[in-house]
């Protein structure tokens, strides 16, 4: 079987879980990185939720490439749908992502569920503010998740604006 890609936008990309033969960095367009999900598992609760990442309609996103070994493909794949599909939040699909060097990969890529009750719509940066620093889930506090993701972005070298902004905002 064939090795494979999957496009990391927020956690996997530094933190897959799966053997990785290869990483590049990469661009998807027609979907940009935003915390669009109201997390009720890990970062909050369903009385109180968090935020989290996904990959919404419109734009470009700026994450990694990962190339996966074709002879665990079954595996990573299930592997992948029980870390990302908690409460089936988001659509699994293939789509082309764009490699530094201008290269075209299929990518398995979680997008967002626009029509799923946790979709959290064009909140303000205010709202989301709000929202990261009163909510706790499974994992840890919410701010943890946005400071730990903009940090990384940041050390791959990719600036977020509305991430950072949110970033901004946290109480210390």
């Amino acid at each position: 079987m064939d090795d494979f890609w999957v496009f990391g936008y927020g956690s996997l990309m530094w933190n897959p879980g799966f053997e990785v033969i290869k990483r590049e960095q990469a661009t998807v367009f027609g979907l940009h990185r935003a915390l669009c999900i109201y997390s009720w598992v890990y970062r909050g609760t369903p009385k109180k939720p968090g935020l989290v990442l996904g990959l919404d309609h419109g734009g470009s996103c700026r994450g990694v490439a990962l190339k996966a070994p074709g002879k665990m493909r079954e595996e990573i794949i299930s592997y992948l749908r029980a870390r990302e599909q908690v409460t089936a939040v988001y659509l699994e699909s293939w789509r082309k992502v764009e490699l530094d060097g201008g290269k075209r990969v299929d990518a398995l890529i979680y997008r967002v569920d626009q029509n799923h009750e946790q979709y959290a719509a064009r909140l303000s940066i205010d709202k989301q503010v709000e929202i990261v620093n009163s909510s706790h889930g499974k994992s840890g506090p919410n701010t943890d998740y946005v400071i730990s993701t903009v940090d990384h972005l940041r050390e791959c070298g990719i600036h977020d604006h509305q991430l950072e902004q949110v970033r901004a905002g946290i109480k210390s």
